[in-house]
């Protein structure tokens, strides 16, 4: 039966192959996909009182004309006509733009209806709907469509009730009706026929719930379906490690550890031990202490007899991380290497030998360990840190450099939950949300540019206690020579502010990676006291010494990239500072500058950014791996995404679910996904 809804829409009447052309734009070809094609808002046309109107908010009201209109024309073809209106107890001025024509169909005492914005402190109405006489509308609440070519909202509404009417009875339902009692959701028919034809917006509300919670469910499905096979298919290592040993290196650590250091810790540790591979992303906010936590799984790991990788997108990072595992872990008898491009000739070939006969523990690096030069003895848990900025091919050639190593990726962009178990459903994501004792918050403050001056001497307070600054300016894409001239003006400024005091340094996009590589040396070293840096300063550099950091036209930045710049200052026990410089004209970008000033915790950031900018924009658009929904929205609806992913979980687990026809529905979206061949999903 269902198949009658797949034919195409050129057999409603009066759709022929233009028409059908314009629906095509819209990605509509047939029946099913012009009844399931939702508006994307409604317009509310029920009469209210002024009283109860928000300040700039979309209203109709109805009212008795007071005064004859005023008619001025201004610029070419503009025009601005205005008239007083009764509404009620209240006279208010309605302003209809580039409508001349109006000014001989009002009449003083004629009932009007107007819909427009309210301007609750002019009291007036700027208006771009208008009928004479009372409220005609057939329904107060009309939706609206993203319309293409030639079709009209009209048009639109013309066709889906021809498709009701013709087709409306072939509409299957396609949740478990076990689903539909237990959260009270309308069934398919009844919702789509609400989304198209509402009489009020809680019709539309519990429509939506429906659609949102199905999507999600489906989704959560393909997500959990492949975790399961990825499980299934890959066999891990079962690592019998030494628990004594493993206990004795944690109790002799230089610090106790967090309970959410120890609460990530217990679950590396039981997924070492498991037959099943660790696939497991590590969210800790900056300075949280995620390289001890990789420690002590390296560790563990050579305890049972393995190799461990630890893979770092930079040099300076794979020499800093190197340089903490090798003070941590050296007096306990295991091995650390360094392998990125600079170490060369006699010095690399030994370390590679020495891998290959099993006598390096770790290997720390950068992509140098991916190349096919670089052999492991018997290779048991690889970490990535960093992930986002390696490609999938980079951490699969990493990943295959033994037999099914456990891997564990570690972050410190925080990823709000919403997006974590949406874009990274198919991985276990464990989270440091907790700051080790004794790290102080960094200040933070909101600045006018035309505070530099007090800014910098600011900023000389600390270079004078023997401190250093970090100045970032930000990175304009549209044009690489207004970016560097943007850093060579901020650089040339400020050597001048500082000259014979202190020393300014200059990083930006054209410099060479050596050249790079060297001006962080210079600060990493102090002979530089100011670095000036366009390109985002290397997430995790550690300069312990830095306590200032002075961003730039804060206000390009989003939130987490700012938490993250934030987070290059204070790594040390001094009190650091960060100095916001932004005069941001939205209202968006002054949330963002409050915000920032207000909390320190990335997590609490990162949902901030994500209701400020949306999914796509917060990974960039171009790397994004956010699904789109029709009517769910992550951010607004994330109930329902806890609740559809862990009924998906439940489901998956189920021996009904492969075998009830109740699930035939939902079983057949997985077979046609490629989930269960394990294809990965776009």
């Amino acid at each position: 039966m269902m198949s009658n809804l797949n034919q195409a829409i050129t057999v409603l009447r009066g759709i022929g192959e233009e028409t059908a052309e314009s629906f095509a734009e819209m990605k509509i070809f047939t029946i099913q996909d012009l009844l399931e094609y939702f508006p994307y808002r409604y317009d509310d046309y029920s009469l209210k009182d002024l009283t109860e109107v928000k300040h700039e908010e979309k209203v109709t009201v109805e009212g008795k004309v007071h005064s004859e209109p005023s008619l001025v024309y201004y610029g070419r073809k503009k025009s601005k006509l205005s008239i007083r209106l009764f509404v009620g107890a209240y006279l208010i001025k309605v302003v209809f733009f580039n409508q001349a024509y109006l000014k001989n169909k009002i009449m003083i005492n004629e009932t009007i209806t107007v819909t427009g914005k309210w301007d609750a402190h002019r009291q007036t109405i700027t208006a771009n709907e208008m009928q004479i006489g009372q409220n005609k509308k057939t329904t107060d609440f009309e939706p609206v469509y993203a319309l293409r070519g030639k079709i009209t909202t009209k048009g639109m509404r013309k066709f889906i009730h021809l498709a009701f009417e013709q087709f409306g009875h072939l509409i299957e339902e396609t949740l478990p009706i076990s689903f539909l009692k237990k959260y009270r959701l309308l069934n398919k028919s009844a919702a789509i026929k609400i989304m198209h034809f509402p009489n009020s917006p809680d019709e539309v509300k519990q429509a939506r719930r429906r659609f949102v919670y199905e999507e999600f469910l489906v989704f959560q499905l393909k997500m959990q379906a492949l975790r399961k096979f990825e499980r299934e298919h890959s066999p891990g290592i079962n690592q019998n490690y030494d628990k004594s040993k493993v206990m004795n290196f944690i109790e002799g650590l230089p610090f106790p550890l967090t309970n959410a250091q120890d609460r990530v810790v217990n679950e590396v540790l039981v997924e070492l031990k498991s037959p099943f591979r660790m696939n497991r992303l590590l969210q800790g906010d900056v300075g949280s202490g995620k390289t001890v936590v990789a420690a002590i799984g390296l560790y563990a790991s050579v305890t049972a007899g393995y190799q461990g990788a630890l893979m770092v997108p930079t040099e300076i990072l794979a020499e800093q991380h190197a340089e903490s595992l090798i003070s941590l872990l050296a007096s306990f008898g295991v091995n650390c290497q360094l392998l990125t491009s600079s170490v060369k000739g006699k010095r690399r070939r030994e370390i590679l030998q020495d891998l290959a006969e099993g006598k390096v523990d770790i290997l720390i690096g950068t992509h140098a360990l991916i190349q096919d030069e670089v052999t492991f003895k018997k290779l048991g848990f690889v970490i990535t840190d960093e992930q986002h900025r390696f490609g999938v091919e980079q951490r699969r050639v990493l990943r295959e450099k033994g037999e099914n190593p456990d891997v564990l990726f570690m972050t410190a962009t925080p990823i709000p939950r919403t997006l974590a178990i949406t874009v990274f459903g198919e991985m276990d994501v464990s989270i440091i949300d907790e700051m080790p004792a004794g790290r102080k918050s960094i200040e933070t403050y909101w600045a006018k540019p035309e505070m530099l001056e007090r800014v910098l001497a600011f900023v000389e307070k600390e270079l004078v206690k023997g401190h250093q600054a970090y100045v970032i300016c930000p990175l304009i894409e549209e044009s690489e020579k207004l970016d560097v001239q943007n850093a060579i003006d901020v650089h040339t400024t400020l050597s001048h502010f500082f000259q014979n005091r202190y020393k300014v340094g200059l990083m930006h996009g054209r410099l060479s990676s050596e050249e790079k590589d060297n001006v962080m040396k210079a600060f990493s070293s102090n002979e530089v006291q100011v670095l000036v840096s366009t390109t985002v300063v290397e997430v995790g550099v550690n300069v312990p010494n830095a306590t200032m950091m002075v961003i730039y036209d804060a206000e390009r930045f989003g939130l987490s990239q700012l938490h993250q710049l934030r987070g290059r200052v204070g790594r040390g026990s001094d009190q650091s500072y960060c100095i916001l410089l932004a005069s941001p004209k939205s209202e968006v970008g002054q949330e963002r500058m409050r915000i920032m000033t207000e909390t320190n915790d990335g997590f609490v950031l990162s949902e901030k950014d994500l209701e400020l900018r949306g999914p796509g924009d917060f990974f960039g658009k171009k790397q994004s791996g956010v699904p789109i929904f029709k009517v769910a929205d992550m951010v607004h609806d994330y109930r329902a995404l806890e609740t559809a992913r862990s009924d998906a979980a439940m489901l998956i687990q189920s021996e009904t679910f492969w075998k009830d026809t109740e699930f035939h529905y939902l079983r057949m979206q997985l077979e046609q996904s490629g989930v269960m061949e394990g294809e990965k999903l776009d």
